[in-house]
């Protein structure tokens, strides 16, 4: 069975999409793109990692549809997602032949997304594309919310644009051969999900999360439709981070994506890096009296029980503080910070002052 999640986009021409869960669902996937009512040649962009075992099933599905489908296979990490590989597909679209009818697929995990997306954005001004993601942390949040972009050297998604997808394809049946830690790094963002949004569903995760990473088809799926149905419901109320709700997706990130820059991107999962940075900025929370010592503990046991990092890895203070400062989240000089308060609420604080977290920052492991 498909389950079924709607972004609802109603500002200007309708955006709107579909998220569809299930399992073992890829064959139904041309009929369902089909429907969209695009053109009939597609480009898919397929991470190295999962090109040989899930591409030929989706062409295949693509290809019983009646849509020619061309195939460019990216190499798997962060690394690739760089200008330089965005070039390499714009020539594979012009060799495809793609018009602003066609359609760009991306296979993968959240960098393949980001990339392709990125590369929809601006082909020929904007043609459509479709997240087919196949990580827990693609599922469970980058495919969702039309945030694509690429890297700079002095930061992650620097590069970047709004460009939602017209359908996001979820198929849990393809997270059966995910490493152990990939897993760990996408239940990250699902937990992050339940402390800035959701009490009920942080509960959940705490009830499951041994299910999820044993694989179990009906937890899997359980999880990816929650996570998706609240960042949905962000979506919706802020699109662009302009009221200041999508900015509450963020928790974790403000440190988070530091210390991925500064580990050197690849050497620490996103998903690990946001657990780290969940932590540093709990205990903010906590120093600030907005989050209670025994929330933090809860937080800190479910990341270790889960099997994610809660501590930084020996990495300078100084190099995190630089990195936090070309982040996107920094506004007229000022890093915006997500706090929680509850299982379930957080909110965005701009006064979080230096010396706090430095603090933080040395007690859970940053060299100072």
């Amino acid at each position: 069975m498909i389950r079924r999640v709607r972004v609802s986009l109603t500002e200007g021409r309708d955006r709107s999409y579909d998220i569809r869960v299930g399992a073992d669902i890829q064959g139904e996937f041309g009929s369902a793109i089909r429907t969209l009512g695009l053109g009939l040649r597609a480009l898919l962009v397929a991470d190295a990692a999962v090109a040989d075992s899930l591409a030929p099933l989706l062409g295949s599905s693509l290809h019983a549809a009646g849509i020619t489908t061309h195939l460019v296979v990216v190499p798997s990490g962060e690394g690739s997602k760089t200008l330089d590989t965005a070039r390499r597909l714009y020539d594979a679209a012009f060799d495809a032949g793609l018009d602003r009818r066609s359609v760009i697929v991306a296979l993968g995990g959240g960098m393949v997304g980001d990339l392709a997306g990125f590369v929809a954005a601006t082909f020929l001004r904007g043609i459509a594309f479709v997240q087919v993601p196949t990580t827990l942390l693609a599922q469970v949040d980058a495919s969702v919310g039309g945030k694509v972009a690429v890297d700079h050297p002095r930061g992650k998604n620097l590069i970047g644009a709004f460009h939602q997808p017209r359908l996001v394809w979820a198929d849990v049946r393809a997270l059966a051969g995910l490493p152990k830690r990939e897993l760990r790094a996408g239940l990250a963002e699902a937990i992050k999900m339940g402390i800035i949004a959701d009490a009920r569903y942080y509960q959940f995760i705490r009830r499951n999360y041994a299910a999820i990473l044993d694989g179990d088809e009906s937890a899997l799926v359980r999880v990816v439709v929650g996570s998706c149905r609240l960042k949905a419901e962000v979506v919706h109320a802020d699109e662009r981070e302009e009221s200041g709700q999508r900015m509450l997706l963020n928790f974790g990130h403000t440190i988070g994506h530091a210390v991925e820059a500064v580990a050197g991107y690849g050497n620490i999962r996103h998903g690990e890096a946001v657990a780290i940075g969940m932590c540093v900025e709990g205990r903010l929370a906590l120093r600030c009296g907005r989050w209670s010592e025994r929330w933090q503990s809860q937080l800190e046991a479910l990341c270790t029980a889960v099997g994610l990092p809660t501590r930084i890895p020996g990495l300078p203070l100084r190099d995190l503080v630089v990195t936090m400062g070309f982040d996107k989240k920094s506004l007229a000089g000022k890093l915006h910070w997500v706090l929680p308060e509850r299982p379930g609420s957080a909110s965005i604080v701009t006064n979080v002052q230096a010396t706090d977290v430095a603090a933080v920052a040395t007690e859970l492991g940053a060299e100072a």
